[in-house]
């Protein structure tokens, strides 16, 4: 436990390099969190006005899953396209470049049409986990978690793939499946280590708020809250663009084994943990 905390901080340091060189960074998931929290608002509260919801447990009407369908597709399709600004981004730092925001958003925008075949899938993928879940029964939950986390592993290069080699959905699909295989085996260590060190922030920091909700004092309650809830985005913001940065790089060693100056090797094969020798194409690690 504490080797897996002591790898995250030595993880979060050499992230943090490259996002100290390029603050830009931060736009690609403070944009898609700002555009989804107004697609949630444009959804949810027509429906709740209508009276209808986005319940499938309570609503047996097809409409019902076509609203969630277009409502996963649009959200799918907002964070695939900042998270592929930010992925090419990334990729040109650790390849040594000096990336501008405007290139990210270049990127993605001459990839919009696999990123939109890519949001399709995953909106699918989570209207059938959806539909799985609401038979409600433990084993329909068991089943429907079990997916998720066979899909998000097999898919974890996607974007990479797609938006450095250029190639089809499907494609990225097929090697993003290859990489995971042949770099870690069985086992991810790594891949929450970043979001873990911001979670114990953000823990940490529910103590002063507590202490100060404890007064009764109005403002103080009302200064806690605020502050807590900017803290939070602010953690959001900072783990979504770190993850995209470290995932980043796991992509151009899985790829070829090789590791960006700003890492250390050892922090990318100790971030995993692997039951066998890697063996790339161009020989054995």
């Amino acid at each position: 436990m504490f080797e897996s905390i002591g790898r995250s901080v030595a993880l979060i340091k050499a992230s943090w390099e490259v996002l100290r060189k390029d603050k830009e960074l931060l736009l690609f998931p403070v944009l898609s969190g700002i555009i989804c929290i107004i697609i949630t608002a444009s959804f949810l509260i027509p429906a709740v006005l209508m009276g209808v919801g986005l319940d499938t447990n309570h609503q047996s009407s097809p409409l019902v899953y076509v609203g969630i369908f277009l409502f996963y597709l649009v959200t799918y399709f907002v964070v695939i396209f900042f998270n592929a600004g930010l992925v090419a981004c990334a990729h040109i730092r650790l390849t040594g470049g000096d990336p501008t925001f405007s290139d990210g958003i270049s990127a993605a925008k001459k990839n919009i049409g696999q990123i939109f075949i890519w949001a399709v899938i995953s909106a699918t993928i989570g209207l059938v986990l959806q539909a799985i879940r609401d038979n409600n029964n433990i084993v329909s939950q068991i089943i429907s978690s079990m997916i998720g986390v066979a899909w998000s592993l097999l898919t974890f290069f996607v974007i990479p793939v797609m938006i450095i080699e250029k190639k089809s959905v499907f494609e990225s699909i097929t090697e993003s499946a290859s990489l995971f295989k042949r770099t870690w085996g069985e086992t991810v260590v790594g891949q929450g280590g970043v979001a873990l060190i911001f979670l114990l922030i953000a823990l940490i920091a529910l103590v002063p708020v507590t202490l100060m909700m404890m007064t009764g004092v109005g403002e103080l309650m009302i200064a806690a809250v605020t502050l807590y809830l900017l803290l939070l985005i602010l953690l959001f913001v900072m783990v979504n663009a770190m993850q995209g940065i470290f995932n980043t790089a796991l992509y151009l060693y899985a790829k070829n084994g090789t590791v960006p100056d700003v890492f250390s090797k050892d922090q990318i094969e100790q971030a995993f943990r692997q039951k066998k020798t890697t063996r790339f194409q161009g020989g054995n690690i």
